[in-house]
């Protein structure tokens, strides 16, 4: 089966626009506010919901990313990826608000993964999680805060995110896999 478009630009726009605000008033202002993206397409999330906060704030809000390569389960069983460099900003997460942002939630493996690493790097006070998509079917006890779309899915089929900075164009597929596909843990988190 080919794969089905579920999102464009305009709604991905639309969802981190929300995103933004919804962080915003959970955190009552922008202050203490540490948004870190999780590669790949994370970094490039937390990104654009950084700028909105500012935008939206009027105050810029610290940025970084966070590799979780290291801390996954699953490193026996799936191919790996050259970890990217975690990039915590200079006030550190000590005591802070930090929202983690990812494109797919799927599992909670990568969010475990991500919560052991930021134990690594300081303890914050507050630990939020915002995903452009959650597409269900939890193996741990994870839930987002901020949720661009839900989109259930069913264990066969895969969410492919498309964004300009890495592919160009900028949309979100669903697609059907065939027996013999997984999906990647990229798209699978």
């Amino acid at each position: 089966m080919p794969a089905h478009t579920v999102l464009q630009q305009a709604d991905i726009t639309r969802a981190l626009t929300r995103i933004s605000h919804e962080i915003l008033e959970s955190n009552r202002g922008p202050e203490g506010l540490v948004i870190l993206g999780i590669p790949t397409r994370g970094v490039i999330l937390a990104d654009r919901v950084a700028t909105l906060l500012e935008q939206f704030a009027g105050a810029p809000v610290a940025l970084g990313s966070l590799d979780v390569t290291m801390f996954r389960d699953d490193l026996s069983r799936n191919p790996t990826r050259a970890p990217s460099p975690t990039q915590v900003p200079a006030g550190g997460i000590d005591g802070k608000t930090v929202v983690l942002v990812d494109d797919v939630l799927y599992s909670g493996r990568t969010i475990r993964a991500a919560l052991d690493a930021l134990g690594v790097i300081g303890r914050p006070s507050i630990v939020r999680l915002a995903t452009l998509i959650d597409r269900g079917h939890r193996e741990l006890p994870i839930r987002p805060d901020f949720v661009g779309k839900n989109l259930p899915t069913a264990q066969n089929e895969r969410i492919n995110v498309h964004l300009a900075e890495i592919d160009g164009d900028e949309f979100v597929t669903i697609e059907e896999l065939n027996g013999s596909e997984q999906s990647p843990g990229e798209a699978s988190s």
